[in-house]
């Protein structure tokens, strides 16, 4: 390390070194001799230098890292032909796939610009989502049956900062996002895994109340949302730690502030109204608000980026039902930054929320149920996984059994249980 580095960039370069600790640490916990997949974009190479030398002090037999860049990104909407757009790298994403059978761990670092492709042809985006999410699927399908330990990390990037502070220069931008991320992530905790092993017990505890009440559905009410969420059969609660079926338990997320769990696709009926604007693959959709009936959006309006969303639901049967809801107390130190980041490993964690598209294997008591009985229990399937929030100070929740009685669960977004 140089000694000649200013004071402050020294405190910056330990907060990455301390998060990069945690992601491999706390988020994938990850093994003596295992891989490790990493994604990351261009900006993000400070984190995933340290992220890979903590690897290796782990004992990672090999680190990959595959990078992103959004100028590249823009150069195939400006330039590319037509059909380029129904193509994906099916042979990189079957790689993927094919590691983390052999045991590789995941862990993919966010910091994407946020408004990316808003200014680009919406049904090119659409294809190009489409063809990935199809190119991807047997990776996805290993993630969300939590056959490997994964996680998600952010580093702040230039484009995302400026987004979130557009009043700041972006060297202040900057600054603030990384104090924002280092806050959120509890990576400047005295002692950060202590703060984990803390914050993990919470969570557990939540999931031990809901996992014991074993609510038939859930009813969220507040500006603009009647809605009842139907539970699939044998659901189970999770949050904070989680153990995949190769034994390693870790947190997928950091940060992370939820307890979620499987919906039944075919039992949420009502209306509902986004808390926070979505930022889905380069474009801000904006004041979501959306009908379900028997389970499946009927109706769907958004303020900005509605023929972004409204392909989005399109991508197959299943991207017009539930995969997930999720619980969060308006307290939590997200919601309370008062910040907007619109990225979703952020937002969602800033407020209880739903999820269209897939639905996650995990989230049932018996773990080892196969697609049949996934289907027969309720659990959606789909080629998308789209989290968006639902919740806020203004929002109650109740708990509703299998006779149709209801508990509050939280009122005014704070947890009563």
């Amino acid at each position: 390390m140089d000694t000649h580095q200013p004071a402050a960039s020294l405190a910056h370069a330990e907060r990455l070194d301390r998060l990069a600790a945690l992601a491999v640490r706390v988020g994938l916990n990850l093994a003596p001799g295992q891989e490790l997949v990493m994604t990351a974009p261009v900006e993000a190479l400070p984190l995933a230098r340290r992220i890979t030398e903590q690897a290796y002090k782990a004992g990672a037999s090999l680190v990959t890292c595959l990078l992103g860049d959004d100028q590249m990104a823009l150069a195939r909407y400006r330039h590319a032909p037509d059909e380029a757009f129904d193509t994906a790298p099916a042979w990189l994403f079957d790689g993927m796939a094919e590691a983390f059978r052999r045991g590789a761990a995941r862990l993919a670092i966010v910091g994407d610009n946020p408004s990316l492709l808003a200014a680009e042809d919406p049904a090119k985006v659409a294809r190009a989502n489409r063809a990935r999410s199809v190119a991807y699927r047997p990776a996805l399908e290993l993630i969300t049956a939590t056959a490997i330990n994964w996680t998600l990390v952010a580093s702040a990037t230039p484009a995302w900062a400026t987004t979130v502070f557009p009043d700041l220069p972006e060297e202040a931008a900057l600054t603030r996002l990384w104090d924002a991320i280092f806050a959120a992530s509890r990576a400047d905790a005295p002692d950060p895994a202590a703060a984990w092993a803390a914050h993990n017990d919470r969570l557990m505890q939540k999931r031990r109340i809901l996992n014991e009440r074993r609510y038939a559905a859930l009813r969220f009410r507040g500006p603009g949302t009647d809605l009842k969420v139907g539970l699939a059969d044998g659901h189970a609660w999770m949050g904070g730690l989680s153990t995949a079926k190769n034994g390693i338990t870790g947190n997928p997320n950091i940060p992370t502030e939820e307890v979620f769990t499987t919906p039944h696709r075919a039992v949420t009926e009502g209306v509902v109204a986004a808390t926070k604007p979505l930022s889905y693959q380069g474009t801000l959709i904006q004041d979501i608000r959306v009908r379900f009936e028997a389970g499946r959006i009927t109706e769907a309006h958004a303020s900005t980026g509605q023929p972004v969303l409204e392909r989005m639901i399109g991508t197959d049967e299943g991207a017009r039902m539930l995969g997930e809801v999720a619980l969060v107390p308006n307290s939590n130190p997200i919601s309370q930054s008062g910040l907007l980041f619109y990225n979703t490993l952020f937002d969602e964690n800033a407020a209880s929320h739903i999820a269209l598209g897939q639905a996650y294997s995990k989230c049932f008591l018996d773990q080892n149920l196969d697609k049949a009985a996934l289907d027969a229990a309720g659990a959606n399937t789909s080629l998308i996984h789209v989290d968006w929030m639902i919740g806020s100070a203004e929002t109650d929740v109740d708990g509703i059994d299998a006779a149709g009685n209801a508990e509050p669960l939280m009122r005014a977004g704070e947890w009563v249980r």
